[in-house]
């Protein structure tokens, strides 16, 4: 089934000008055209999934291009796509270790708070009153448990 490039953003959430944008850096080079005007597959659009993944997972435009270009079914390109995809997904997980230590400690100041208003005066952080669930993330953005 072919696609105008109105339906693929409603489809796909995205704004035409992204789409446009994608077709110009060659992130799509089996996209078709007739009379000039963008056609859509089916395989554009599940291309362009993988492009907004790989684009939430932080990878730049450059390295997505190169990811696509590799689209051949040889053995070395699949060798190079699975580099790119772990090298990426460690950088991913160091990321996400990284925002959960920042999500423990606002976890923990917000229970902080919390009590400070509720009692009048700032808790203690060994504070036996403190909630199991506070305690472990208080100890996990200080990197050490204190449970």
């Amino acid at each position: 089934m072919d696609y105008s490039i109105g339906q693929v953003s409603q489809m796909l959430e995205l704004p035409i000008s992204t789409l446009r944008y994608y077709d110009k850096e060659g992130l799509l080079p089996c996209l078709r055209r007739s009379s000039g005007i963008r056609r859509f597959s089916d395989t554009d659009i599940e291309a362009l999934r993988v492009i907004i993944y790989l684009k939430k997972s932080g990878l730049g435009i450059d390295s997505i291009r190169k990811f696509m270009a590799w689209n051949d079914e040889s053995r070395e390109c699949f060798g190079k796509r699975l580099q790119l995809l772990e090298r990426q997904r460690n950088e991913l997980a160091e990321e996400m270790e990284r925002l959960q230590g920042a999500m423990d400690m606002l976890t923990y100041k917000c229970w902080f708070y919390e009590e400070a208003l509720r009692t009048g005066h700032r808790p203690d952080p060994s504070c036996a009153d403190m909630p199991d669930d506070v305690r472990k993330a208080y100890g996990n953005s200080l990197g050490r448990c204190l449970c």
